[in-house]
């Protein structure tokens, strides 16, 4: 429920010009492929190889190091003061990517997993890329129908996430006490934040994308890994290690998604910097306008005096012509 509906969801938001149009920088599109798709399944192979953890916890960080394209990341984005249509073209790109990357990749990378690349990319097919497909149809055909649908279909998805994840804490709750203390919440936090930091460094001049593409790169598919999880083993500990991993991705990317808000912020110039430059200009007179306020709102500078006429208002600078008296 929670893949197919948060997948239709996104199909029913997306037009195929708003996704492409954010893809024609090549050199942005491949950062994002080499990314998530090869230093993201490296690295996991590098933390797993270096750091001792238990077989299943291992698996569980393969099979996220493998899994990119978070659903969630356009809303993250748009909290963070991100590119909203570079994100949403972002995770469509991963989430197609991920769907045909997993069935051919997972057989390399986790050793002993006995499982053809059919029998792995068949529900990945039917839950995620099927249902992203039909959505992005629907809204082609009827866009007026589909704008209707699609937040409550969007608010379905982000409901059954909440009851799937706290479904599986109750249910596995002894076993996510003994993640606690192997040390694997650690890994999983390193391998998000360091994710994170490489997409941030990698995603260009533009902060906006910069931030985009290290908040996408960090939030990985986590449904997309259930999906062999649950098809292709049978031990509950990589459920666990995934569910644990959520957990922390969740928490870092609320922090890597507070820095961004914050630096975007402290770039953007504040009313206080504006009034400070007005007064030190060397023209005879300025006049700020606080646009559809009382002309008794209004502040005037002359020289390097600021009079207040009424008090303060939110203002605007809008240069006029000096006169001789007042």
């Amino acid at each position: 429920m929670f893949l197919v509906s948060s997948m239709l969801a996104a199909g029913l938001s997306l037009r195929p010009r708003a996704i492409l149009a954010p893809l024609r920088d090549v050199r942005l599109v491949l950062a994002a492929i080499v990314l998530n798709f090869v230093v993201a399944p490296v690295f996991a192979v590098f933390l797993t190889l270096v750091i001792p953890l238990e077989r299943p916890h291992a698996i569980g960080l393969l099979l996220l190091g493998g899994a990119a394209g978070a659903p969630f990341l356009p809303k993250l984005a748009e909290g963070a003061d991100g590119d909203l249509g570079f994100a949403v073209a972002l995770m469509t790109l991963l989430t197609i990517g991920t769907t045909f990357f997993m069935p051919f990749a997972l057989p390399l990378i986790i050793p002993g997993l006995q499982a053809s690349p059919w029998s792995i990319a068949r529900p990945l097919l039917v839950f995620i890329l099927a249902p992203l497909a039909i959505g992005m149809l629907l809204r082609s055909l009827a866009p007026v129908a589909s704008a209707a649908f699609q937040p409550g279909l969007a608010k379905l998805g982000n409901v059954s996430a909440v009851v799937l994840i706290t479904l599986l804490v109750v249910l596995y709750f002894n076993d996510l006490i003994g993640v606690v203390g192997s040390g694997a919440l650690a890994v999983a936090a390193v391998f998000i934040a360091a994710l994170g930091a490489a997409g941030y460094f990698l995603g260009g001049s533009r902060e906006e994308i910069r931030g985009v593409l290290g908040l996408g790169t960090a939030a990985r598919n986590v449904g997309a890994a259930l999906v062999p999880a649950s098809q292709s083993f049978s031990d509950p500990k990589i459920i666990v290690m995934l569910v644990a991993s959520t957990i922390v991705m969740l928490g870092v990317l609320e922090l890597l998604a507070v820095r961004r808000f914050m630096v975007t912020r402290n770039a953007k110039p504040n009313r206080a910097s504006t009034l400070s430059r007005v007064m030190t200009d060397p023209s005879p007179r300025t006049l700020i306008r606080p646009g559809r306020v009382p002309w008794s709102c209004f502040l005037r500078i002359s020289r390097q005096r600021l009079t207040d006429l009424k008090g303060t208002c939110p203002v605007s600078i809008v240069p006029v012509a000096t006169r001789e008296s007042e």
